[in-house]
């Protein structure tokens, strides 16, 4: 019995790795019991961070652990997006003053466990529930830290971007990322957009590409994509944009 407890000791020492979550649903499918697990945070090897998840003693916890074990360790279907995704891409390089916040997208009806949303992981958590494009369309996972984290592509990122315009995202601050964004696919812009189902983001995407006026843009096959019919004010008090049938914002339609 004593040799059989070390051997569970052992693996979850195993798990244990530097920055990461371990929940209790890998714990149950390892063998490490409830009761179990009370002894070892009553010995000191394992430090709860919350209902049904733990972490290394002393280790300091950064959030791309957590992703990490909620992408892979349970049935939660959520990534990293907008924003946040072209940051860890390297396109993002619009200075902000005010704390960082870690954009999450997830199908619609789906949550974020309790003991995610009640660690403080030093950065704001924004949480967005959608279906306006297909759930695995454009995510791969990616290398951060040392630890494999799903994320948009550039490709999918900016159109979360735009959609998240203009009541959580600035529509001057979505054009300047995406200034920047010269290396877009055009076959995988176009796949999105055929798949996009909201109005809003198909006529922003492309009344900003074409402003941006890359490369890729002459690409793009936007023969299918519907732009439907009716004005459509994005903001109050805009400048009309007669092709794309939009109102935006002066400021934008300046640059």
């Amino acid at each position: 019995m004593a040799t059989h407890n070390q051997t569970k000791l052992k693996t979850v020492f195993k798990l244990l790795q530097s920055n990461r979550v371990i929940t209790s649903s890998l714990l149950n499918n390892n063998g490490i019991s409830r009761h179990l697990r009370k002894y070892y945070i009553e010995s000191g090897w394992l430090e709860p961070l919350g209902r049904g998840a733990y972490k290394s003693p002393d280790d300091i916890v950064e959030w791309q652990g957590a992703v990490n074990a909620i992408q892979y360790q349970t049935n939660t279907k959520v990534h990293v997006g907008a924003l946040s995704a072209l940051t860890l891409h390297g396109y993002s390089h619009y200075f902000r003053l005010d704390k960082e916040v870690l954009q999450l997208f997830s199908p619609l009806k789906e949550s974020l466990p309790k003991w995610f949303t009640d660690y403080d992981w030093n950065l704001d958590i924004f949480h967005k529930t959608t279906s306006f494009l297909p759930g695995g369309l454009a995510i791969k996972g990616s290398d951060i830290k040392g630890i494999l984290i799903n994320i948009s592509t550039p490709e999918r990122a900016i159109l979360e971007c735009l959609y998240l315009a203009p009541k959580n995202m600035d529509l001057v601050e979505c054009y300047q990322v995406l200034e920047g964004l010269v290396n877009l696919k055009p076959k995988l812009v176009t796949k999105l957009l055929l798949a996009c189902n909201s109005l809003k983001v198909r006529r922003l995407f492309l009344y900003m590409a074409e402003k941006a006026n890359h490369q890729w843009f002459h690409f793009l096959k936007t023969d299918n994509v519907d732009l439907g019919k009716g004005d459509r004010m994005i903001t109050k008090k805009g400048v009309y944009n007669a092709k794309y049938l939009i109102s935006i914002p002066k400021e934008l339609a300046v640059l």
